[in-house]
C-alpha cells in the first residue's frame, strides 16, 4: 500500500504543498492542464529550484494577470465542476474548499453560501488548492500521514486587520490537530495549508512505519534564519509487519518519598490507565539519591494521571512529551497445559509467530495448584510448541 507522510516541521501552505508533490515526480505539465480548464485567465504554474538554508527544494510560483474578484464557495464549485479533471480530483478539491468554507462561516458568523473568501479566492489560492488536490490524485497515495503542525507565532495582518497566529480561520481547521510548538513570529501555517492537510491528512503523528521510495521538498517564500521553510514529502510503501501509534510519556524525579508511598502511586497510575509505569534510580543535586517514576500512556489519560502523581507524591513538577511508538501485530490467544488454559499474547515477526504467556494468567494457575510460577511459564511455551495456541 503506498503511504505518504508529510513532515510539516516548518508548517505548510498551498504552494509549499504544489512544491513538494512536483519535487517528488508529480508531473507539472498535467497540473498544469488541470489548473488551465478551470477558465482562469492566463495562470501559468512555474517551478524552479531555490535553496533554503542550504538545502534543495522545489518552490513553485503562480503567474497571473491582476484581477479583483472576491468570490463565494458556489463560483469556485461551479468552476471545479465545469473543468476537465477527473472525478477524484473534483471531489478532493472541492472538499478542501467545503472545509475552508465552513471554518470562515463559523469564524465571521455566516452561512457557508455567504462566505466571502478573500485571500483565499484569489487565482494563486484556487491554484494551489486545485493543483494539490491534482497531485494528490496522480501520487496514487492509499494513506496519507501528518505530522504535528506547527501554526508559527506573533500577529499578522489579513483582509480584516491585524490578528494573531495562527490566524483565526486556521485555528478553526487545526482542531483536533496535534500542533507542534514554534516560536517564529510569522505566519507557518496558512489557512489554505491547514484546509489541504486536515481534508487529505487520514491520520497525524509521528512517521509510520515504511519504506521509502522517494522525497519531494516544497519551497516556502520566506528564508528564515533559524530553520529550513520547507514541507518534506516522503513516499514508500508501509510495513504491515509492525504498526505505530503515538502515546505520551511523563516523568518526575523524588527524593525525599518513601518506597511504600512510590509503590502505591504505581499501582494508582496503572488502575487510571497507565500503559506501563516503572522507576529508575538517579542521583539529584547535592549527592541525593532519588528514583525517577516514568509513566507512559495514551494522550487522553495524561490529565487525570498528572493529577495523581501531584496528589499521592511531593513533586512539584511534572515533565510530558509525546513519544512514537512501533509494536508488533498481536492478538490475545490462549493455551492448554496440565493444569488449564494459560492466556496470552500471539505476535508476529514476519512470517513467524511468537506467544508471550500473561503474568496475571499463570499466577493464578500457579497459585490454585500449588506449583512454581517458572513450572507454569514453561508449560505455556511447551504447549505453544507442542500444539500451537487458539484465539480468544
Amino acid at each position: 500500500m503506498k503511504t505518504v507522510y508529510l513532515d510539516c516541521f516548518s508548517g505548510i501552505s498551498g504552494d509549499m504543498m504544489l512544491g513538494a508533490l512536483v519535487d517528488a515526480g508529480v508531473e507539472l505539465d498535467a497540473i498544469q492542464a488541470g489548473i488551465a480548464s478551470l477558465g482562469l485567465a492566463n495562470c501559468r504554474l512555474v517551478a524552479h529550484e531555490v535553496k533554503r538554508r542550504g538545502f534543495r527544494a522545489t518552490k513553485v510560483d503562480v503567474e497571473h494577470e491582476p484581477e479583483h474578484a472576491h468570490r463565494h464557495l458556489h463560483h469556485i464549485t461551479k468552476m471545479i465542476d465545469g473543468s476537465h479533471l477527473t472525478e477524484r480530483q473534483k471531489d478532493l478539491a472541492t472538499r478542501i474548499f467545503q472545509r475552508l468554507a465552513e471554518a470562515e462561516a463559523k469564524v465571521h458568523g455566516t452561512t457557508v453560501q455567504k462566505v466571502h473568501f478573500h485571500e483565499v479566492g484569489a487565482v494563486d489560492s484556487i491554484a494551489d488548492i486545485v493543483g494539490s488536490a491534482i497531485g494528490v490524485d496522480l501520487l496514487g497515495a492509499d494513506r496519507i500521514h501528518c505530522s504535528p503542525i506547527p501554526t508559527g507565532s506573533g500577529t499578522i495582518r489579513i483582509a480584516h486587520g491585524l490578528v494573531s497566529v495562527p490566524a483565526p480561520a486556521t485555528a478553526e481547521l487545526l482542531q483536533g490537530v496535534p500542533l507542534a510548538p514554534s516560536t517564529i513570529e510569522t505566519e507557518l501555517t496558512t489557512p489554505t495549508g491547514a484546509a489541504i492537510v486536515t481534508t487529505l491528512a487520514d491520520a497525524f503523528g509521528p512517521l509510520p512505519p515504511m519504506r521509502i521510495d522517494r522525497i519531494g521538498y516544497g519551497a516556502g517564500s520566506r528564508d528564515f534564519e533559524s530553520q529550513a521553510n520547507l514541507v518534506r514529502l516522503l513516499v514508500g510503501q508501509d510495513d504491515p509487519a509492525i504498526e505505530s501509534d503515538q502515546i505520551w510519556m511523563l516523568e518526575t524525579n523524588l527524593d525525599d518519598l518513601s518506597g511504600e508511598v512510590i509503590g502505591h502511586t504505581m499501582q494508582l497510575l496503572l488502575e487510571a490507565g497507565a500503559l506501563d509505569v516503572y522507576t529508575t534510580a538517579i542521583q539529584m543535586k547535592k549527592n541525593r539519591p532519588a528514583v525517577m517514576l516514568s509513566v507512559i500512556c495514551q494522550a487522553e489519560h495524561t490529565g487525570p494521571l498528572e493529577q495523581i502523581l501531584f496528589r499521592e507524591t511531593t513533586t512539584l513538577g511534572v515533565r510530558r512529551w509525546p513519544v512514537g511508538r512501533h509494536k508488533l501485530p498481536r492478538r490475545a490467544a490462549a493455551v492448554d497445559t496440565p493444569w488449564g488454559a494459560i492466556d496470552g499474547k500471539l505476535a508476529r515477526i514476519g512470517d513467524r509467530e511468537r506467544f508471550s504467556p500473561e503474568y496475571e494468567s499463570c499466577r493464578a494457575v500457579a497459585a490454585a495448584n500449588q506449583v512454581p510460577l517458572q513450572e507454569v511459564y514453561e508449560a505455556a511455551h511447551r504447549a505453544y510448541a507442542e500444539s500451537g495456541a487458539r484465539e480468544r
